[in-house]
């Protein structure tokens, strides 16, 4: 039994060493193609790039709770890390293809398989050499090796690299789905803010608006003001009744929402009161230079590793116009009797090599050679066009940036102009200086300034939002600072 058991590790070691002992692979040599983005931001924006300090931390090593300020948004963030179910699907995936590279690399190892059997046969007198009835006995233990492919052209490694690049680029794309998530999770919840705070606009907006509606009309009751004053008091007033309704039923879906991306009922001490209690939510922050800044996102790292993968499978299809060469050996003790089986004698083997020389295919490995190809070439331009994109983005949100703080600005002075036109038109009106139709017209005017500067202040922290997502940021943990690579 030992003797037998020391051929088989010998023959594992000898048949392991023969397959890790051939070439690398017939992949072509992999190199990373030149970004075709330009060196720098497009010109002609405010903005402008703050210069890091030594005491300021680089934006590439702020993780997700570093940059949302905000305590409710990072408690919802880490809850929808932890419920959203498309998050779980990425997660499942990286396990699958996590799993086919382990089956894909134990190809490189010789499987080694053990078995045992025992047949029982009766032969009649007509079969038996000695013209009587006969049982017979047999039985076998043995170890071996099936199907072993030696590796001497790297197919089976060149297949290996693709599988593991495969994986890495599901890690990077569950690292895109955690920073899409994050960023619509914060979207969520800044537009709900917004809402309420509108919704609230609108029912305080309602509450005067009926107020003046009752004075006009004890002032039409005495003949102080015109049926036109009442008419027009009562137009406004339902105008404002129908936007109060239309925000409480956007609240309520941007709730419903919000419930859907988190992945559970989101807890009523999370969600925001209205957009004035998060001036601060986000952090700002400034990018570098676009090589620096795009070539670490995720997808542009997941669409390099695709990239790595079909420059694989050329190897692979390489190694197909070579030899193959297969190994299939045991050892085995048989007998026919069972106290038997290990004594002198009765040790057998085989081994069993085979070797397939490809001579004619009609053109099949050619053409499999420039499908790997032409795959090779395609993934190439997916990844130029993914990093074209990715500048894209960042130039866009660069360029609302440079603007946005000049919309609040004059928004916000916008608002303090009608305000005081309101204050006005309003005295002028009291005083029987002015028809109620310029009273009215100033409130129009006072309510959708005070909507405007609501959607720009949204519009500035959501930008902020975009740009922290654009850049890469996100995937990392707060309990952690590794780099992606």
């Amino acid at each position: 039994m030992r003797r037998m058991k020391w051929i088989a590790t010998a023959l594992c070691l000898l048949l392991s060493g023969a397959g890790l002992s051939g070439c690398s692979t017939l992949a072509p040599t992999y190199s990373q193609p030149a970004a075709p983005v330009p060196a720098s931001w497009p010109g002609g924006l405010s903005y402008q790039a703050d210069t890091p300090t030594s005491s300021q931390r680089p934006w590439t090593d702020l993780t997700w709770k570093d940059f949302y300020l905000d305590r409710k948004l990072q408690k919802l963030i880490a809850l929808s890390l932890e419920n959203n179910r498309d998050l779980r699907v990425a997660a499942l995936n990286l396990e699958r293809y996590q799993a086919l590279y382990q089956i894909q690399s134990s190809a490189l190892v010789p499987k080694i398989t053990a078995s045992a059997s025992g047949t029982f046969q009766r032969l009649p007198q007509d079969f038996s050499a000695t013209g009587q009835p006969a049982d017979l006995h047999q039985y076998s233990v043995g170890l071996g090796v099936s199907s072993y492919e030696l590796d001497l052209f790297g197919r089976v490694r060149s297949l290996r690299d693709q599988a593991l690049d495969q994986y890495l680029a599901t890690e990077q794309a569950q690292r895109s789905a955690q920073i899409s998530l994050i960023s619509q999770v914060a979207t969520g919840y800044l537009v709900l803010a917004a809402d309420r705070e509108l919704l609230r606009l609108a029912q305080v907006t309602l509450k005067a608006q009926q107020d003046s509606l009752l004075l006009i009309q004890r002032r039409f009751e005495v003949g102080a003001s015109s049926d036109l004053d009442l008419q027009q008091a009562q137009t406004q007033m339902d105008a404002a009744r129908v936007d109060a309704a239309r925000y409480t039923t956007q609240v309520a879906q941007d709730e419903n929402s919000l419930n859907l991306i988190v992945g559970c009922k989101v807890p009523d001490e999370l969600l925001p009161k209205s957009l004035s209690d998060t001036p601060a939510a986000v952090k700002d922050i400034s990018p570098g230079l676009p090589s620096d800044v795009l070539l670490q996102r995720p997808d542009v790292l997941q669409a390099e590793d695709m990239l790595k993968g079909y420059n694989a499978n050329i190897g692979a299809a390489r190694a197909a116009y070579f030899p193959n060469i297969t190994l299939m050996g045991s050892v085995e003790n048989g007998s026919d009797e069972l106290s038997g089986l290990f004594k002198s004698g009765t040790k057998a083997w085989i081994f069993s090599p085979q070797i397939t020389l490809p001579i004619f295919d009609a053109g099949a490995r050619a053409a499999n050679l420039k499908v790997a190809e032409v795959d090779r070439d395609i993934a190439v331009a997916q990844y130029e066009k993914t990093i074209q994109t990715a500048f894209r983005e960042v130039a866009d949100a660069l360029a609302q940036r440079g603007t946005i703080n000049e919309q609040v600005e004059g928004q916000q002075s916008f608002v303090t102009a009608t305000e005081k036109r309101y204050t006005l038109s309003r005295a002028r009106y009291d005083n029987g200086i002015d028809s109620y139709l310029s009273v009215l017209d100033a409130q129009r005017s006072l309510y959708s300034a005070q909507q405007g500067l609501i959607g720009v202040r949204l519009s500035r922290l959501v930008n902020q939002v975009t740009l922290y997502k654009v850049l890469g940021g996100g995937w990392r943990s707060p309990d952690s600072s590794s780099a992606v690579r």
